[in-house]
């Protein structure tokens, strides 16, 4: 491993300062998707059964560096107890001389839960003095969340110039399924990219046009390259003004030998409305007041070909407006071929991103996917091929590690 994990170190009585993503959904104090909370729950009995004292860090909304009551995250406590079937105590600060009795009073195997590092302008703003602070409180920092790591922030970069640091076990996870799809796949590679615009997932285009066999495209995404390709696309959502950048990424693809693949056909509709009436056009026959909001038949067969003779799926992004039934069906007719393919051994797939898991799970798929990434950022700009500071930060070359000397 290029980095440092968590197994590498002798953690027994050792406070750990483990960078964690709490940041999940919330109503009325109830949390109403507790995936990031179940996915650290293997690291959390790691460290809780080695005798390790854990002091959580972890932000939650956008306090902007304000103490603001309504994003503490003192609500979670109970939460994370029932979840995680271990006592976890609340720090109603992450820094200073409450913070530091805690800290000092905590026993082998104690799990507390730190304030809100946002809460703090340090934070957002990588203070070293704010980022010592935090580490003044521990021997070794974990961090664990991938989904955060795309930020240069004091507790998920700045920390790890006072301290050890290691990746914790849904880090590790997370990094050794993202290389194995894009870094060191088995081939051909198929990546099915959906959403509203090119122009928020250019980079992403790019990169992938270089990495991958096959690149299927959906949604608004695929009708600007329909558009580009001198398609009428009637009253469909369309980024017209990148006409010239969809002709160039479809250029490069062809030099690289990337097929393309964009919808042969498409459902239509007048309305966009729950059960709406729609018809299967083929993409040279959308009229001028017709909008395309998903792949028609033709289209999902001839995906499922390709998905068929691939090793290696990654997936970003819905193939229409999945949200709106029935116009999940193209979503929902490729997803299930890729666990279908997954579940027989015939390719690995990993998937991340926006919607991505919403569109997944309406599919019934995701839990059939080989890995399925919580990150939303973090996992774009991975797709873009850029460095994650938050995972740079862990190379043991750019690791002072002052206290233990390990």
């Amino acid at each position: 491993m290029p980095y440092q994990t968590l197994k590498d170190f002798d953690i027994k009585d050792k406070t750990i300062l483990l960078r964690a993503d709490l940041n999940v959904p919330k109503q009325h104090n109830t949390v109403t998707d507790t995936t990031r909370i179940d996915r650290l729950k293997p690291t959390i009995e790691y460290l809780h059964n080695a005798g390790a004292k854990v002091l959580i860090l972890s932000h939650f909304g956008r306090p902007e560096g304000e103490q603001n009551p309504e994003m503490s995250l003192a609500f979670l406590t109970s939460i994370l107890e029932k979840q995680w079937n271990i006592p976890v105590r609340f720090a109603p600060q992450c820094i200073g001389d409450v913070a530091k009795d805690i800290a000092a009073s905590a026993k082998s195997g104690d799990v507390i839960l730190m304030e809100n590092v946002r809460f703090h302008k340090g934070e957002k703003a990588n203070d070293p003095e704010f980022a010592k602070a935090l580490a003044d409180l521990g021997d070794i920092f974990v961090n664990d969340a991938f989904s955060a790591s795309h930020r240069s922030h004091a507790s998920t970069v700045g920390i790890s110039a006072f301290l050890p640091s290691a990746a914790g076990l849904l880090m590790e996870e997370e990094l050794n399924a993202l290389t194995n799809a894009l870094e060191t796949p088995k081939k051909p590679v198929l990546a099915v990219t959906g959403g509203s615009k090119i122009s928020t997932k250019l980079g992403v285009l790019e990169h992938l046009i270089e990495k991958v066999d096959y690149l299927v495209l959906g949604g608004g995404m695929a009708n600007t390259f329909l558009y580009a390709k001198g398609v009428n696309m009637g009253r469909s959502l369309c980024e017209k003004d990148m006409k010239d950048t969809a002709l160039e990424i479809i250029e490069k693809a062809k030099k690289v030998g990337c097929e393309i693949i964009l919808p042969k056909d498409v459902i239509v509709v007048k309305d966009l409305k729950e059960n709406a009436e729609h018809r299967n056009a083929s993409v040279d026959d959308i009229g001028e007041d017709e909008m395309a909001i998903d792949v028609g038949q033709a289209s999902i067969d001839y995906v499922n070909e390709k998905i068929r003779v691939s090793k290696t799926v990654v997936w970003n992004g819905p193939m229409g407006v999945f949200e709106i039934k029935p116009f999940d069906n193209g979503t929902n007719a490729i997803a299930l071929c890729v666990k279908e393919q997954t579940l027989a051994g015939q390719c690995t797939s990993v998937a991340g991103g926006g919607d991505t898991v919403a569109a997944l799970e309406n599919a019934d798929a995701a839990d059939d996917f080989s890995y399925i990434s919580t990150a939303g950022g973090a996992f774009l700009e991975w797709l873009e091929g850029k460095d994650l500071p938050g995972v740079q930060t862990l190379k043991p070359s750019e690791t002072k590690n002052k206290k233990t000397g390990s």
